[in-house]
């Protein structure tokens, strides 16, 4: 009797990622829902550029790598010259959030039959730790050693709650992936976003709230608890929409 396994669609090789940083937990989670649908051969994943710009080195599907934020414009490309294919795209939070606002959002509103999966780590990771747009408020980062001032650089943006506003999205998720509790979520909702894709039913987006040890300059399990303790009540977690769920609450 098998009782853990690594899964089919995840490579087995090293992760280059930094020690206690989450993105081998999510690209697990990505794998396992791949896997427990059967859609690995006909899946085709979009990585981003940022931390896990060599994402098509840890998939064990077709992947391609997207110009800087232009993953759901590349996805959207894919999915529509073969509708059969199951198209995910796999990106951070200055790959999505910045650079490719307007790509992720016009995805969104034409809601493109693909699946986002976006980590907010509320840094620029890969370039050294520079603020990104998911920066807390008061938050230090190479690029503001005095705390982000929101009076000169704004408020974070907050993507889940901006794209629920849409009329277009079938599915909005916000998940964490610091505990074994919110990781089952995480996983719950990542196949809840491929399955929509299956059934035809449009763009879903699950944000995953992930930590940076490197560069907030904390352990492993300090990052976990400072994700806790701050990004969490600033990015509270849950369904921010899902159009189906709430046609069948109306029918009721």
């Amino acid at each position: 009797m098998v009782v853990f396994e690594k899964p089919k669609s995840l490579c087995d090789v090293p992760l280059h990622y930094c020690p206690g940083c989450t993105h081998g937990i999510i690209h697990r989670l990505v794998a396992e829902a791949i896997d427990e649908l059967g859609i690995e051969g006909r899946t085709i994943g979009v990585a981003p550029v940022g931390c896990a710009v060599m994402a098509y080195n840890y998939f064990n599907c077709d992947m391609v790598e997207a110009a800087h934020g232009r993953a759901p414009a590349v996805a959207t490309g894919i999915k529509r010259a073969d509708p059969e294919n199951i198209v995910f795209s796999y990106q951070g939070d200055g790959d999505l959030a910045s650079i490719g606002t307007a790509e992720t959002v016009h995805a969104a509103t034409r809601n493109e039959n693909i699946t986002v999966i976006f980590v907010n780590n509320a840094i620029y990771g890969m370039t050294g730790g520079q603020m990104a747009p998911t920066t807390l408020p008061g938050q230090i980062t190479q690029t503001s050693p005095y705390g982000r001032d929101v009076k000169h650089c704004g408020y974070p943006v907050k993507i889940s709650e901006m794209l629920s506003q849409l009329e277009g999205p079938e599915y909005i998720e916000r998940v964490a992936v610091n505990n074994v509790k919110n990781i089952r979520a995480a996983k719950k909702a990542i196949k809840k976003a491929f399955q929509n894709q299956v059934e035809g039913k449009g763009f879903s987006l699950i944000e995953v709230i992930s930590s940076c040890p490197t560069n907030w300059g904390l352990s492993p399990e300090k990052a976990l608890q400072w994700l806790e303790e701050n990004m969490i009540p600033y990015y509270p977690l849950g369904v921010y929409k899902d159009r189906t769920a709430q046609k069948e609450a109306e029918s009721k």
